[in-house]
């Protein structure tokens, strides 16, 4: 065996499982997002959408709480995430351009050390950048392992492999 041979055996093994930790973080981001925003009360998130001149606030905030919860669920269970990915990549990057662009790229602003412990200013749009690049390599790459999609591809391959030549 070559030393080329062995560099690339672990490679081939380990690639199909980057899916799984891109899901598992964006996923649950989404979702904690969502779950923040309900449990705080839609009504105060649709006060800041009013505030930033977003139309129908009420109605948006509903919205996007729907897409963080139900397409962060999506994407963590590996299930419809090229159909979820569209409403989860306008939902961030409406927060970029509305919010954060204006603080600059960094997402983490040390303002200062205080007794009660670090002081952080807004944030920039460094986080909504990694999730659109997330979404986008999960929408690429495919869900991966562990995923609805890979139980039902696997039930397809099987269910044709038991067919007979007639049907």
């Amino acid at each position: 065996m070559f030393a080329r041979d062995i560099l690339e055996l672990p490679k081939w093994n380990l690639q199909r499982w980057a899916p799984l930790p891109l899901r598992l973080i964006v996923g649950y981001g989404f979702m904690e997002h969502g779950y923040a925003k309900l449990i705080h009360g839609p009504e105060r998130f649709a006060a800041i959408l009013h505030t930033l001149g977003v139309p129908s606030p009420e109605l948006m905030a509903w919205a996007t709480i729907l897409v963080e919860l139900l397409g962060g669920l999506a994407v963590l269970l590996g299930a419809f995430i090229p159909l979820v990915s569209v409403p989860m990549a306008a939902v961030l990057l409406t927060a970029m351009f509305t919010v954060h662009l204006q603080y600059g790229f960094s997402a983490i602003k040390l303002q200062a050390i205080t007794a009660t412990g670090a002081q952080f200013g807004p944030p920039g749009y460094e986080v909504d950048l990694l999730y659109l690049a997330c979404l986008a390599a999960l929408v690429l790459t495919g869900s991966g392992p562990f995923s609805i999609q890979s139980f039902f591809i696997k039930r397809s391959s099987l269910d044709k492999a038991l067919r007979t030549p007639f049907e």
